[in-house]
């Protein structure tokens, strides 16, 4: 040790340097450090979502929650697993212990599921993304009165959720509120009957019509051009012009036998924000084992590039709700007050638990007609006056700054 002390005492210059270049790593760590304010300690949990349209909750639970229930069966380190079943859908959740990560627990759940028999109605097995952590920022689609829910929702669907998916650390982007935009086609039994026509023909057509087919090219000289047929719908006059079929030469349209308008699905739910009661609202799904302040970070970013740039129409714009940074500030901020707070205090003053009393030995000294019976036991008399010696803690020991009277 008193080498040590003699080669730092030697060597001035180069401790202080030292010093310095630890100090400015020490900075540096801490500014990169990732930060959670609410940390997910909990172990794997793999959700697998089924939907099902128009199956009952007992069809639900026999043809495809029993089954992804058995399948999921045998797998190592599985703690418990959870069904529901819902009218048109499934949810299955496996809890596995901590000696699995979530990615390899994700892992062994994939491939049970490539395993998997067909289920009925074509449904799909999906793993959820959603984590309880998971949630980091979310906004608001708003645009000018003459915009309506199903507007900002189409907009919302098919422009904005995939910008946001590409953000790096960003897993998914949920959509609350608004209305799901439709093409509604009424068709008329009678107008139908009377050209010889039906239903399916009617199905048949529009699925052929909703196509773009690609062909081969045709030379120019030097040169050559690609054919393609273009016949993606886009309004509903295009739906009400699609052809049927013909009938004694004249041909029959959608628009002859049906009525084509606009709607939307079914609401499941409805959102609002402040006095406005119904909104279109975006969720911001971080992935597991992101970091939350750089992917906030660069969801922001994403959210200035589309308001300053002319991706959305005139007039409609995202407005922040919540993010997580303001959690994550709060919290640190918090944390490094209380830490810096206790240290100071507990430098510059006795604990708290500290009430002044003389020291026994100072008792001793004092003549016992001076002393008195109290609730807690024998003490001092405090009429006559006089240092009695240091003062000691009754609770911790510790030495106390004030001096008692007797």
């Amino acid at each position: 040790m008193n080498a040590i002390v003699s080669l730092a005492l030697r060597q001035r210059l180069l401790i202080v340097v030292l010093l310095v270049m630890m100090l400015g790593v020490g900075v540096a760590s801490f500014l990169t450090l990732n930060i959670e304010a609410y940390p997910d300690p909990v172990p794997p949990l793999v959700d697998i979502v089924t939907q099902s349209t128009g199956q009952s909750a007992e069809e639900i639970e026999r043809y495809i929650t029993i089954p992804l229930e058995v399948q999921m069966a045998g797998i190592p380190n599985v703690q418990a697993i959870r069904t529901i079943s819902l009218f048109g859908l499934s949810d299955v959740k496996v809890q596995f212990t901590y000696d699995f990560k979530y990615q390899q627990a994700e892992q062994w759940v994939i491939n049970r599921l490539s395993q998997l028999g067909t289920l009925p109605n074509g449904a799909q097995p999906q793993i959820s993304p959603v984590s309880p952590i998971g949630e980091i920022f979310r906004y608001r689609v708003a645009g000018p009165p003459n915009y309506s829910v199903t507007d900002l929702k189409t907009l919302q669907d098919w422009v904005l959720e995939r910008r946001f998916k590409a953000v790096p650390g960003v897993i998914d982007v949920t959509g609350w509120g608004g209305k799901t935009k439709t093409y509604d086609i009424a068709i008329d039994q009678r107008k139908l009957v009377a050209y010889g026509l039906s239903v399916p023909q009617v199905l048949a057509a529009l699925g052929n019509a909703n196509i773009n087919v690609g062909g081969q090219t045709v030379n120019f000289g030097e040169q050559s051009a690609v054919v393609r047929g273009v016949g993606l719908i886009h309004s509903a006059d295009e739906i009400r012009r699609t052809l049927i079929a013909g009938n004694q030469g004249a041909p029959v349209v959608v628009g002859d036998v049906a009525q084509v308008s606009i709607g939307n699905l079914p609401r499941l739910g409805i959102a609002g924000y402040n006095d406005a009661d119904d909104i279109v609202q975006g969720i911001v799904l971080m992935r597991r084992g992101a970091e939350s302040v750089p992917t906030i970070k660069r969801v922001e970013a994403e959210v200035d590039k589309v308001n300053g740039s002319g991706i959305l129409p005139p007039g409609v714009h995202i407005e922040r709700i919540y993010d997580r940074s303001d959690l994550i500030r709060v919290t640190t901020g918090t944390v490094l007050h209380n830490m810096v707070a206790v240290s100071w205090s507990g430098a510059a003053s006795p604990p708290t638990c500290c009430r002044s009393e003389p020291s026994i030995s100072a008792w001793w000294s004092m003549p016992p007609s001076s002393w008195s019976r109290t609730s807690s036991g024998i003490s001092p008399r405090r009429r006559r006056t006089g240092n009695l010696g240091p003062a000691r803690c009754i609770e911790c020991g510790g030495a106390a700054a004030a001096s008692a009277a007797r």
